[in-house]
């Protein structure tokens, strides 16, 4: 199934998305390249193949959790785009009046 221009616009403005032609174009490609894979999938014999009841894993591997140094205030403050009294500043989004 190919998927055309219109339907990418209607996809990406019901996910509120300001795409530019070239994007079009792009996803446009891409999701004709999921949905022909997905109808080579669905071309599989699966009849003996038991269904799976769910994908959850039980346990997952961690890494210990040990302290590490971090970065230096100073280079971090050096690598901030914008700082105020050691500590990165950013713009607000609250009126606080």
């Amino acid at each position: 199934m190919a998927i055309t221009r219109e339907t990418v616009l209607h996809v990406a403005r019901l996910a509120r998305l300001d795409l530019d032609e070239a994007e079009v174009e792009h996803m446009k490609r891409d999701l004709s390249s999921i949905l022909e894979y997905v109808e080579e999938l669905s071309a599989l014999d699966t009849a003996g193949v038991p269904e799976t009841s769910h994908v959850a894993v039980d346990a997952a591997p961690l890494r210990a959790d040990v302290r590490a140094p971090g970065v230096p205030n100073e280079l971090a403050m050096r690598e901030a785009p914008r700082s105020s009294g050691g500590a990165f500043a950013v713009p607000a989004f609250v009126d606080e009046t």
